[in-house]
């Protein structure tokens, strides 16, 4: 697992971060191995010190087991969550995104939404992606750090 240092050295290095969509099921639910160093991500993203990039494509993997569980209480908390919280911009699927994310997915080997989150990144010229999937870090398109 990485360590705070590494992490803080991380978030000091890149203003702009992509967010992989496990980071914020982490920061959601709270994870017990995961927690803290996703909550380290979300508060200097709060305070500013970083500004969070999420695809629309994570809100969709986010709401799939609360919506499996019939959890409406939880699905309304997440949109709660994720719709206010300071400095994360929620990017749609375009075009672009689309064009750059199969040039991706062809170059690297990825699969679709991998390559789609890290397009959305791409494109909305991020300098550091946060995820978990070591299998990422093939990509040298973005400075990709994985918690695990």
């Amino acid at each position: 697992m990485v360590d705070p240092q590494t992490l803080e050295r991380f978030l000091n290095k890149h203003e702009r971060i992509g967010l992989d969509s496990k980071i914020l099921i982490y920061f959601l639910e709270g994870s017990p191995i995961f927690g803290n160093l996703s909550w380290k991500i979300f508060e200097s993203i709060r305070t500013r010190t970083n500004h969070g990039i999420c695809s629309t494509l994570s809100l969709l993997e986010i709401l799939v087991g609360p919506y499996q569980n019939k959890n409406e209480g939880q699905v309304n908390k997440f949109y709660a969550i994720l719709t206010t919280f300071p400095n994360l911009t929620w990017v749609d699927l375009t075009m672009e995104i689309s064009d750059q994310g199969a040039r991706l997915r062809s170059k690297y080997n990825l699969k679709t939404p991998d390559a789609i989150l890290l397009a959305t990144s791409l494109h909305s010229h991020t300098q550091g992606f946060i995820s978990n999937d070591i299998r990422l870090k093939k990509v040298d398109d973005l400075d990709i750090l994985t918690l695990q």
